[in-house]
Order: C-alpha cells, then structure tokens, then sequence
C-alpha cells in the first residue's frame, strides 16, 4: 500500500547570522550591530549609543520622567565631578565603589618633548575628584545645605545623568564602564516616610516595566549581602532574560541616616529640636534596553514593544526611479499623514516614511531586525488599488516560511492600525509573562536539588523560588558562598509570594519568606 508522506515543513531563513540557542551571548551581541543600537567606542568599556539605541532611550527618558514628576519630584542637576573627601565621609559607601572609582588628579597637560602629552606636574589637584559613581554623597551636601527646617521636608529630586564605574567585564547595555541613568535621592522627616517613599518608587519601576516596556518583573527586598553600599534596605526588580537568567532592572533603597549622619543633613522639628533625617535613593539605567533585547529579541533581531519604539510604524515605498515614483510617494505621505492623527497607548503614533533610495526587501530586514512593530510595503500597484501589504514584527512568519504580509486596503489599516499597536504591546508581555512563568521551580528543597536543577549541561534553567529564614552575618555569609559555588545569586524576596511553612534548606531555621535563587547578569 502506498502512503503519502507528509512534506515536512520548510526552514525558515532567519535574519541574524546566529540564533538564540547556538549561542545567546553571541545572538546579543549580533542584534545590537544588526538592529544598530551601539557601537565600540574606542574607550574599553564605553560605547557609542546609535541614532535607534537612542530613540529608545529617548522613549524611556520621556514616559518614566513624567511617572517621576507624577510622584512630586523636581529634576536639578549635580557636578560629574565630586571631591574625594565626600566619599571619605561614609566609609561602606566608599568601600562598595572603591575598586570602581574613575579618579582625576591633574587639570593640564604639557608636552612630553617627544611628541605626546603628559600630566603637568604643576597642575595636580590640591584634592583628587572621583568621576561620578553615583551621587549620594554631592546631593547630601547640597541637602544639608537647603534643609533646615521640617517645612522643607520631604524634599524629593530626580536627575538624568551619566556615572561612571570602571567595570572590568564589560557588556554593551548591561554593564558599561560608562552608562546613562536617573537617580532619585529624597530627605524625610522619619523612617515611615522614607520607607513609603521607597516602596513608592519601586512600585513606580514595577508598572513602568510592565507597562512601555513589556518586561514582567518581580519586585521586592535584597539580602543583606546584595543591599547597595551604605543602605538600610535595598529593593528591586528582576527580569527573566530567555536564556533564564535574571537581570536587575532597577532599585530603590532606604539609606536610613547613614548618609544623613556624614552630611550633615539635619532639620529642625516641630519642638525644636535638631534630627537626621532619613534619606532615599533609586535609579534606573540604559541597562533596561539590554533588558528589551533579551526579553523580545527573536532570531531576526530586535523586537521594541511599541510604547518605546522611536517609530511605530514604518512605510517603505517599492521605488522603481521612474516616473511612478512621485505618485508613490504621494500615496505613502497621505497614509502617514492620517496615521499620525491616530491614538494608541495614550499618544499619536509615530510613523515614518523611509524614502530613501534602494530595494524594499532590503529596507524591510533592515526594520525587521531594528524591530519596528508595524511595516508596510506598498508598491505601484498597491497604490492604484487603494491598498498596503502589513508586516507584523511579532507575527513574522508563515506557516510556508514567506514573511507573514496581510494585505488590506488603506482607508481599512488606517482604522485599525492604533489597535494593532495596542496588540502587539499586549502579545510581547503575554509571551514574556508565559515564559517567565513557565521557568520559576518550586520544589527545589535542599542544595543537592539546586546543584542538579542547575546542573552545567542544563541550558537555560530559569529560577528556583525556595523557603528563607532570613539569616543575617556570618550565617548569611556561609549560604552566600556555597551559592557562589554554582554561579548562583539571591535575587530578591517577593513582595508577591505565597506564604511560607516549614524550614529552610539553607539553614535549617524556620522559613520566614520565599528567595529567588538564578545565575545573573
């Protein structure tokens, strides 16, 4: 009897020169040159933030600014340059940042004789200044200066800047010697309204992640060991990458009066009286573009959830150079024109037309792999119908292996091309929340478990969720070493997690709380 054998299905010819499963490191690195999101920059660890990286930035910049102004906060800005004697002031603040200090010493240079340039022995600096690690120390002592009274409390300021810490593994987005940010720094009259301050603001990073960014998170405190030099608590948020491993997104801590105490920050209350004040601080960095690329990207590129797409949608003309072309373009002008008016996500779409001369395929893989959300490809006779050929970069394929075009006419995409933007921002986090949920274990119950579950030849092992007795000093530091064996970390303790029985794997005590464990960027 002769059977017909089912044909099997055809290879999809990917974009990008290697795929996720080959080599992820490697794939990261191919979507930020392919997508054209940075370069090397000539300085070990500093890169060059392209037109497209930037747009994205620029997006972050424009929707978490005005969150941050929502909450109170005014935008100022402190000195790059900060002297060494600040830092000296809190010893475990300059011990966390210590091997991280870019340091200046000299302000002129002078012929060497030879043809090169030397520091001018006559221009050392009376004082070395540390090239901005963060600000915690140069904000306190503008604080202390502007605050003197409970009236002038709580004094809340935000500032976009650039920091510098000499990193000595370096990766484009995730960990640069240089790197653009915000950070937040507050005063507050007491440790309640500092610590509501700070859950504030995390829950700020939490929606901001969820929401423009399409990134699922889970917020809640550090370890001790994991706190961020100087403070009383440090909370964050962690994203799961699709190779499992986690990245932390964002932090805000509660400083207590550490800082306080060493700049002098003091008010007087209500009776009179002299008091620190209690101090926050909580930042966000280029960091959550790396973020995007891990979570969104495919084997084709980037894929940018739209809220921060620099261009939402992109129209790419068929030109023939010839006479049609002057139609075509007045065809694809008029479509832009009225997508422009419409509305998603609480803003007009942002659409542009790509004029400029070559093939269309070609123009199409380049937005493909920038990872615009929404192509269209109109050609001549597209234009004479009334139509356009919609490429969804979510929705790349078909089930033959032919990019995914859905043809419609104009007058019919124009009404629900805001919908699909809407659409495509939903899927991202659909799929991201599915994967991410779909990687967290839960019967892990001793280290023997751990050390299976992340066994080496295990690829992408996702998060265990394990009890917690909450240990502190030397006892913390034993488990902290024996995790450091596996390349593993704490991540945080979910503010959201399922109560706790029973007694923890690590110690033996009872379990007070749920930990995340993971390998980390």
């Amino acid at each position: 009897m002769n059977q017909t054998q089912a044909k099997p299905a055809p290879a999809v010819k990917r974009a990008l020169s290697v795929t996720r499963d080959e080599d992820f490191a490697q794939w990261y690195q191919v979507v930020i040159a392919e997508a054209e999101l940075a370069e090397e920059s000539g300085v070990r660890g500093c890169m060059v933030i392209k037109p497209w990286g930037y747009g994205i930035w620029e997006r972050i910049q424009t929707l978490l600014d005005a969150e941050i102004k929502a909450t109170g906060h005014e935008n100022c800005y402190f000195p790059l340059f900060i002297p060494l004697s600040y830092f000296a002031k809190e010893a475990e603040h300059v011990e966390g940042f210590a091997k991280e200090m870019a340091v200046v010493t000299h302000h002129r240079l002078i012929s060497d004789g030879k043809g090169g340039l030397v520091p001018d022995p006559e221009a050392k600096l009376e004082e070395p200044l540390v090239v901005r690690p963060t600000s915690e120390t140069v904000i306190g002592a503008a604080m202390a200066r502007w605050i003197q009274s409970w009236r002038d409390l709580p004094l809340l300021t935000n500032q976009w800047a650039n920091v510098v810490r000499w990193e000595m593994r370096t990766r484009m987005f995730l960990r640069t010697s240089e790197f653009l940010w915000q950070e937040g720094h507050t005063a507050h009259a007491d440790k309640a309204d500092a610590m509501e301050e700070t859950l504030k603001m995390l829950e700020v990073y939490r929606a901001f992640a969820e929401g423009p960014l399409a990134m699922p998170v889970i917020a809640g405190p550090k370890p001790e060991n994991e706190r961020f030099p100087g403070a009383d608590e440090t909370f964050s948020i962690e994203a799961m990458m699709q190779d499992g491993k986690a990245l932390q997104a964002g932090t805000s801590h509660y400083l207590g009066t550490t800082f306080s105490a060493a700049a002098g920050i003091r008010y007087q209350d209500k009776e009179g009286q002299q008091a620190l004040c209690h101090t926050t601080s909580w930042g966000v960095s280029t960091r959550m573009i790396g973020g995007v690329i891990m979570i969104h990207g495919d084997d084709d590129g980037l894929r940018v959830p739209p809220q921060v797409a620099p261009q939402q949608i992109v129209i790419l003309p068929m030109l023939r150079e010839n006479d049609g072309d002057a139609a075509l373009l007045a065809y694809c002008e008029d479509i832009r024109v009225a997508l422009i008016k419409q509305t998603a996500l609480g803003e007009r779409l942002r659409v542009l037309l790509d004029k400029r001369p070559g093939k269309a395929t070609g123009k199409r893989w380049t937005w493909v792999k920038k990872g615009v959300p929404l192509i269209l490809e109109i050609g001549g006779r597209d234009a004479e119908a009334g139509q356009v050929s919609v490429l969804r970069r979510d929705k790349l394929w078909r089930d033959d292996a032919k990019p995914n075009f859905v043809a419609m006419a104009r007058d019919e995409f124009i009404a629900v091309a805001a919908s699909e933007i809407e659409h495509i921002q939903q899927s991202l986090f659909a799929e991201a929340l599915a994967r991410r949920d779909a990687n967290i274990t839960r019967d892990v119950t001793d280290m023997a478990g751990l050390a299976t579950h992340f066994a080496e030849d295990r690829k992408f092992p996702g998060w265990v969720e394990m009890a917690w007795s909450r240990p502190t000093g030397a006892m913390l530091d034993d488990v902290v070493a024996r995790l450091k064996e596996l390349k593993l970390t704490i991540r945080n303790t979910p503010l959201d997690a399922l109560p706790v029985s029973g007694s923890c794997p690590f110690t033996g005590e009872p379990a007070v709380e749920r930990i995340l464990v993971a390998r980390s960027y």
